[in-house]
């Protein structure tokens, strides 16, 4: 079961979607290839308290829009941080016991790490490719009692409604951003920050979707570039204004 993790600074590699094809909602539930087989279990209760604060570095999931559709990744998943964000659409397979009939499939945003147990042989344990579902969404596709249940999954877009936002912490000296809310493939595999006083800084993956600089940026307007797993960029000009602060979120206006 996922556990609440910090993450060692991750590796600032772009994701390579092999076999996953992005597409649509709509094209993910009427195709009948695409598909991956894995397997699906839940953690936490049903207002998901558990699942909160995970290992992608995202804080209240209410209020970051992702809520309870979320779902802890396996590492051979999780790929030390760098899916984080990612949307994927599961349906319960192959168990008429356990799973819901006629559920349609699920759509959800991986937003923690369910680390491996080589002591128990826990389904997260490389390879396998293995989803930790909050309770509520496990429950729309499989039965209670179930526990664990074999599912097959796709990589989908993320529709998402207003823009991307910045979630600003640290200190004077060393500033952490927390990018979320980010639309179509929704990981970002680059950050840089520029000020109003100087040119565009690359930031350092700190872990999941934190993201950090060591230049002093105290009073001065921030910009941000973002770069996404399929090689889309936006530019999120005077995001924070001259008098930002810490521990404050600022949103990007725009979206993917």
């Amino acid at each position: 079961m996922a556990r609440n993790f910090t993450v060692v600074t991750a590796l600032l590699t772009t994701l390579a979607v092999v076999g996953h094809q992005l597409m649509s909602t709509s094209d993910a539930i009427n195709a009948e290839n695409g598909w991956n087989d894995a397997h699906a279990t839940f953690y936490g209760g049903w207002k998901g308290e558990e699942t909160m604060q995970g290992a992608c570095g995202y804080g209240s999931l209410f209020e970051q829009s992702y809520g309870l559709a979320t779902t802890a990744l396996s590492t051979a998943l999780f790929n030390n941080g760098t899916t984080c964000g990612a949307c994927y659409e599961i349906i319960c397979v192959n168990a008429p016991q356990s799973c819901i009939k006629g559920a349609r499939p699920i759509r959800v945003t991986a937003t923690n790490w369910c680390p491996p147990n080589y002591r128990d042989g826990s389904w997260c344990n490389p390879p396998q490719e293995h989803f930790d579902l909050s309770k509520p969404i496990f429950l729309k596709i499989a039965k209670y009692k179930a526990g664990m249940v074999p599912v097959k999954y796709r990589r989908v877009m993320c529709p998402k409604k207003d823009g991307v936002k910045f979630q600003l912490a640290g200190n004077p000296y060393f500033l952490m951003v927390t990018v979320f809310n980010v639309g179509r493939v929704g990981v970002v595999v680059k950050v840089k920050v520029k000020g109003s006083k100087t040119g565009w800084i690359k930031m350092t993956r700190n872990w999941g979707q934190v993201w950090d600089t060591h230049t002093v940026l105290t009073g001065q307007s921030l910009s941000f570039l973002v770069s996404t797993s399929d090689g889309k960029r936006l530019k999120f000009n005077n995001v924070a204004p001259s008098n930002w602060q810490f521990n404050r979120t600022y949103d990007g206006k725009i979206n993917f």
